[in-house]
């Protein structure tokens, strides 16, 4: 599972989810992304759960790239325990995700095959999601912007 090697506070608060995502939100490194549509907290079992999906779809053909990281703990506390005495223990590791944010890329498969491997994927995940593909005006003009 995914997860910080060493973080300076253990335990954070909640957070808020308000916005769009402004940072990772196009398809950089593959070809066909998987986009969130809601906001939402994955956590680091539903990342490798889609991972082994798609991988085991596509027959380790291709490349994946997991573009969220959990890097928030959610603390819990034991089962009829009273209230107070602090806060509990972390009991695992979560992505916050936005609307927009791309949390998955493929590249090097047909389009059919990368599709239904993203569907698969999106079925593990517990955010609305839609398949997007690479902007092919993006790479005109940085193409463009390279020969200048």
């Amino acid at each position: 599972m995914l997860m910080p090697k060493r973080v300076k506070r253990r335990r954070v608060h909640r957070g808020r989810m308000t916005g769009k995502a402004t940072r990772g939100n196009q398809v950089a490194y593959g070809e066909y992304g998987l986009m969130s549509m809601e906001p939402g907290w994955i956590t680091s079992n539903q990342i490798e759960a889609a991972r082994i999906a798609m991988t085991r779809y596509t027959k380790r053909g291709g490349q994946v790239w997991i573009d969220i990281f959990p890097h928030k703990p959610v603390t819990k506390k034991p089962a009829e325990t009273r209230m107070g005495s602090g806060k509990g223990s972390v009991e695992y590791w979560v992505a916050v995700v936005k609307p927009g944010r791309v949390m998955f890329e493929l590249s090097g498969v047909p389009e059919e095959t990368a599709k239904e491997a993203l569907r698969l994927a999106m079925h593990k995940l517990p955010v609305k999601c839609k398949i997007v593909k690479k902007d092919v005006a993006e790479e005109k003009e940085a193409d463009s912007d390279e020969s200048k």
